[in-house]
Parts: C-alpha cells; sequence; structure tokens
C-alpha cells in the first residue's frame, strides 16, 4: 500500500487534496466538538423559548470558537504529522494519511466502545489487531451517534428546570381563570431572570469544554 501512495501520478494526488478540501466543512461539522457544541446552544434556545435570540449566525460561531479553543492542539498535531511526509517526499496522500491520525484517536476518546464495534463489525472485514488498524472512516459515524447521544443528553438536563417552570406558570394562570393567556409569555421573563441569576450561559459553556479535557 506504502508502495502505491508514493509511485501514485502526482495529478492525481492533487485530483485528491481538491476532493479533501471539499469534505472539510463536512470534517469539521460532524468529526469534531463542533457538533456537541451546535446541538446543545441550540437546543437550550429551544428550551428557553426566545425563538430567534441569540441569532443562529451567533451560536454558530460561538459554537466553532469552542471547538477551535477545545481542539487546538489536535489541529496542530495534524498539521505537523501531516507536513513531515509532505516537506519529505512531497506525497500529498500520505501527508493526509498521517495528518489524520490525531483525528481519528481525538473521536476515539469521544466514541462509545458499542457504536464503535457495530461498524467495525458492519464492514465485514478482518477485526482490527490494535487502534492502528481501525480507519478514520469507521471512527467517524460511531462517533457522529455517540456524540449525538451525549448531546442529547445534555440537552435533556438542561430542557427539565424550564418545563417545570412552565408547568408551574401554566397551573397559576389556570387556577386564576387566565384561560386565554399564554403561559409561555409570562414564564419567559422568569426563565431570563433564573438563567441570568445562576451565570447559565458560563456554566454550560465551562461543562462543554470541560467535558472535552
Amino acid at each position: 500500500m506504502d508502495t502505491i501512495i508514493k509511485d501514485m501520478n502526482p495529478v492525481l494526488q492533487m485530483l485528491i487534496l481538491m476532493t479533501v478540501f471539499s469534505l472539510i466543512p463536512l470534517v469539521f461539522c460532524c468529526m469534531t466538538s463542533f457538533l456537541r457544541f451546535v446541538i446543545v446552544f441550540s437546543m437550550l434556545k429551544t428550551a428557553m423559548g426566545t425563538q430567534q435570540v441569540p441569532p443562529s449566525i451567533v451560536i454558530i460561531g460561538l459554537a466553532m470558537i469552542l471547538t477551535f479553543y477545545t481542539m487546538g492542539g489536535t489541529f496542530q498535531k495534524m498539521y505537523e504529522m501531516g507536513s513531515v511526509p509532505y516537506h519529505k517526499n512531497r506525497n500529498i496522500v500520505e501527508a493526509i494519511n498521517e495528518g489524520s491520525k490525531p483525528l481519528k484517536e481525538f473521536m476515539m476518546k469521544q466514541t462509545r466502545e458499542s457504536d464503535l464495534a457495530f461498524f467495525i463489525e458492519a464492514a465485514k472485514g478482518a477485526p482490527p489487531k490494535s487502534p492502528d488498524e481501525i480507519t478514520v472512516w469507521q471512527v467517524a459515524p460511531a462517533f457522529i451517534i455517540s456524540e449525538l447521544k451525549t448531546s442529547f443528553e445534555i440537552g435533556f438536563i438542561i430542557f427539565v428546570p424550564f418545563i417545570v417552570l412552565d408547568l408551574v406558570v401554566a397551573n397559576i394562570l389556570l387556577a386564576l381563570g387566565m384561560f386565554m393567556l399564554s403561559p409561555t409569555i409570562i414564564s419567559l421573563p422568569f426563565k431570563l431572570l433564573i438563567f441570568i441569576a445562576v451565570d447559565g450561559w458560563a456554566l454550560i459553556v465551562q461543562g462543554l469544554v470541560t467535558s472535552y479535557n
């Protein structure tokens, strides 16, 4: 395999590089910590019932900044490991292969063993004897499923206190006979007040960042 990579036509290598560049947005959104950040922040906005506040662009921007913060070391390792074979033999494919190893290592740390085992078995190949034999494309779907589950678990915990507050306000309005008044209109200021009082944004961001350490 190494011989094939070294002898690959430079034009074909450039084509592979262009294909990889086109996949960078997909890799960033689905194979990094960005996935967990953006889902949790979106569920938080839904739980609070603020609709368009904060705007989606702010949530995406915050998720991107936190992604670079939590994965700065991984991105640095990817660059260093990928640049060595490229400067040595000018082989783009080998550089991509080496540079993807830190990303695979990061994903494996956040992936549940049951999810990873399923996709390895689904590949119907020889069972890997070591983690080095597992490909990044076997780890990626398992990582996405694991991150989705973790994100929804965090989202559930965030939703509960807001739902309790909605129920309390709804029962009070019902007891007062205010059937036509929407409970969400009354509960929204109280949600914002409680969220500000406990410094909610800082708590959630700190919890998400430390979950990757």
